[in-house]
């Protein structure tokens, strides 16, 4: 398949494989509408290659390319993952008036500390616990979204809940 010109190169990859390479990234990212962007991004790096013909398996090398894409912009998007603030869940709570107040005033102080433990967490941690937590996801989703394997994903939630604990203990 290898081609003199390097454009020419990238046309016969293009007509050959843009479907199957949209499929591909579907399988791979959340949002549908991210596909096209992320396959432009593998095609524009096949055209940087600068020995194309060294490449036995132009196919399989795009793939992997596309593979590599696909898992930066899991990791991009779960590093972006929202913010959110333990007040403000607190907010949307109901409110319950005849309430201790003594109680109110202890769980505020430890949805402070959550928030504060929450803060110290590396980004997969924080998104596997939120994602948990406030939007109920199982684990099976958590590795999906996050690209990450099943175990890992077990293990980034095992590391939150016993980071909060220790957090809520010393400041106990």
């Amino acid at each position: 398949m290898a081609a003199e010109d390097p454009k020419d190169f990238l046309t016969a990859l293009v007509s050959s494989q843009a479907d199957p390479l949209r499929r591909f990234l579907l399988k791979r990212v959340r949002n549908p509408a991210d596909v096209p962007d992320l396959a432009q991004e593998v095609f524009l790096r096949m055209l940087r290659i600068p020995d194309h013909e060294a490449i036995r398996s132009p196919e399989a090398y795009l793939f992997t390319v596309a593979q590599h894409v696909a898992q930066q912009h899991a990791l991009r998007e779960s590093s972006a993952m929202p913010a959110v603030d333990a007040a403000t869940m607190l907010t949307e709570l109901p409110a319950n008036t005849d309430q201790d107040p003594a109680l109110q005033a202890s769980a505020e102080q430890c949805l402070e500390e959550i928030d504060r433990a929450l803060a110290r967490f590396s980004p997969k941690v924080r998104a596997t616990f939120i994602l948990h937590r406030r939007y109920g996801l199982s684990l099976q989703e958590i590795s999906e979204r996050l690209g990450v394997s099943f175990p890992m994903a077990k293990k980034y939630l095992v590391k939150a809940l016993l980071q909060c604990r220790q957090h809520i203990d010393r400041a106990d």
